[in-house]
């Protein structure tokens, strides 16, 4: 057994260290003001190349170009929305922007129906602000106030989760770069460096749809599923690893057959096509996104593990996938029991998968 790391889930910062520190010493290009990185080596931080004799690993797998155009927007004026279904890696593709720009992702705001206002502007301390009165002591900042004050990159997680009323609170800080503070008679002017990324899920279209205002101070980028099955198979390899490093879980190098068939799966019933072309499918309501598939897998490593013999089998996924599949009821597992029964069953090399999963489903 590996030692169990200091915590469950370090910061990109932290767990990266070496590679952003081998990055700025062999980073001669120039650096926007406060940028720990040059745009271009922050492209190498997210797509892997290397640093010296330092080999930097892809953190994201997909356009160069989307990239590109994500890196280069947060070096203007105008924030940056990274917009797509789930599991397209928008949180960890904006993790890892305010890390390798930063060198601090924590500075993060997760947008909810009940997220206030506060965390955008700012808060109170109460006890002093009954004490002294309003004063700088008894402000609370927001993450967009430090990162305004300290020249950094803040994050806005499900960004059309705010309410409209919160959402707006925005306009101004990313317009005039200015956060007042009308009781105190200040205002924070931002530091250059100072940007925000957001996140939004294109399901929640309808949810709190951003203002005209608003959407006109963000440049949006689409971050695609994965174009090709391969594609997605080492995306979904690569983060099991790292996660069974994390957990002590078996090694995923004798997964990959597995870890393909479940990437099949989740393709063919969000596409409602088979590999083939041959076989029109029910899409189930699910999203069966690249993170579904990393859970599942990493669900059935954990079984592996503690309840077999640590090799990842059709009988440690299948409960997993069912779960991920099978969301309504009702039409969900119409949808599955359908796929298993015209598809799974007819794919001789896949009758242990099938046999799994008619017995998970009882």
């Amino acid at each position: 057994m590996t030692e169990a790391p200091a915590v469950l889930r370090p910061h990109a910062e932290q767990q990266f260290a070496a590679e952003l520190t081998a990055l700025a010493a062999a980073d001669d290009r120039p650096r926007p003001t406060n940028w720990r990185l040059s745009p271009w080596a922050v492209v190498t931080y997210l797509l892997g190349g290397t640093a010296g004799d330092t080999v930097i690993t892809p953190k994201y797998v997909g356009s160069r170009r989307l990239i590109e155009v994500a890196v280069a927007t947060v070096a203007t004026d105008r924030a940056l929305l990274l917009l797509g279904v789930p599991g397209t890696a928008k949180s960890w593709v904006s993790e890892h922007l305010a890390a390798a720009i930063s060198g601090d992702s924590t500075l993060l705001i997760q947008g909810t129906a009940g997220t206030a206002e506060e965390a955008i502007r700012y808060g109170w301390n109460y006890a002093r602000l009954l004490a002294q009165g309003p004063s700088e002591a008894a402000l609370v900042p927001s993450p967009v106030m430090t990162a305004m004050r300290t020249g950094a990159l803040a994050r806005i997680e499900e960004l059309t989760r705010l309410p409209s009323d919160v959402q707006d609170a925005l306009i101004t800080v990313l317009s005039e770069k200015t956060l007042p503070i009308p009781e105190l008679g200040i205002e924070v002017q931002a530091r250059p460096g100072f940007n925000v990324i957001a996140t939004a899920n294109d399901r929640d279209r309808g949810v709190n749809e951003l203002s005209s205002a608003l959407r006109r101070r963000f440049n949006t980028v689409v971050l695609p599923l994965p174009a090709g099955v391969d594609e997605e198979v080492g995306i979904v390899a690569t983060r099991v690893a790292d996660l069974g490093r994390t957990l002590d879980l078996p090694s995923a190098t004798d997964a990959v057959a597995e870890i393909r068939r479940v990437v099949t799966v989740f393709r063919e019933l969000r596409s409602g096509l088979t590999e083939d072309g041959r076989t029109s499918l029910k899409v189930p309501s699910g999203s069966l996104s690249t993170a579904e598939a990393i859970s599942v897998v990493t669900g059935g490593l954990a079984l592996a593990a503690h309840f077999g013999d640590g090799v990842l089998r059709a009988a440690d996924v299948a409960g997993g996938i069912q779960g991920a599949v099978v969301k309504d009821p009702v039409a969900d597992r119409i949808a599955w029991t359908e796929y298993l029964e015209t598809v799974v069953r007819q794919r001789t090399e896949w009758h242990d998968f099938y046999r799994a999963c008619r017995e998970v489903a009882g």
